[in-house]
């Protein structure tokens, strides 16, 4: 994902007529379980197209174990679902949620532009002061602005699930530093039940990108197999931040 990524990320943070634009002082994400079964997600998550040329991932609600999550299919095909939030994370950064996945992508390999697929990703897009970046990145954005018609987040935290490698590790992405990976999952264990994760937001991206984070712009979930051709499905359960433990 380069450029269509940029795409993506610019869809995903511009906020639309009834997104939040103050400063919360705990971010409201709305809850999956609110939707009904079969119905597409609650307002103000919507769908982000990648690319007209790419087949979307279809996404609805469904019931699992008697509660009301998002079911994600994939059949090499790759688009996103956004929230715009407007949240400092510093005031609740526990990011806590569920996911489910059916299967892994064996041909996937996050370092990898050709192979950078993932069965479930949850995605975190951040303000911040873009004159101070390197020439190559505020060219990403601009390439970005002008193709999207919406400025593309400062810096991106993606959490996926990933075929191989250490959970924990930090992924850079192959095109562009201003999308930084962390395996929030990796491998075979847990395929197929409910796994509950929950990260510390400031610190991850510490380890990341080197700095506090900004602003939280939007949260998404994406899953994609447009690049190795795979089919996968996965589910997502409410997420949720949540104040550091004392």
């Amino acid at each position: 994902m380069t450029l269509a990524l940029a795409l993506l990320l610019a869809t995903v943070a511009a906020p639309p007529a009834h997104a939040q634009t103050q400063m919360e002082a705990a971010p409201l994400v709305t809850p999956f379980s609110t939707g009904k079964p079969g119905a597409a997600p609650p307002a103000p998550w919507g769908p982000v197209q990648i690319s007209a040329n790419k087949t979307p991932t279809e996404y609805r609600l469904v019931t699992d174990q008697g509660m009301i999550v998002l079911n994600a299919r994939a059949d090499a095909a790759a688009s996103g679902l956004g929230h715009p939030v407007a949240f400092d994370v510093h005031s609740a950064p526990m990011l806590e949620w569920r996911w489910k996945v059916s299967k892994l992508i064996e041909a996937a390999d996050n370092s990898d532009a050709t192979k950078e697929d993932s069965p479930a990703r949850i995605i975190l897009e951040f303000d911040g002061n873009k004159s101070k970046l390197p020439f190559k990145d505020r060219a990403f954005f601009a390439l970005g602005k002008s193709l999207a018609g919406h400025d593309v987040p400062y810096a991106t935290l993606m959490y996926v699930w990933t075929t191989r490698g250490a959970v924990n590790a930090v992924i850079p992405n192959p095109r562009t530093s201003r999308v930084q990976m962390i395996a929030a999952a990796s491998g075979a264990a847990g395929i197929g039940a409910w796994q509950t994760v929950k990260r510390n937001v400031v610190e991850d991206f510490r380890r990341a990108y080197g700095e506090d984070p900004g602003q939280l712009m939007a949260v998404g979930v994406l899953t994609d197999t447009d690049n190795t051709g795979a089919s996968v499905e996965a589910w997502y359960g409410d997420i949720r931040f949540l104040p550091a433990s004392p």
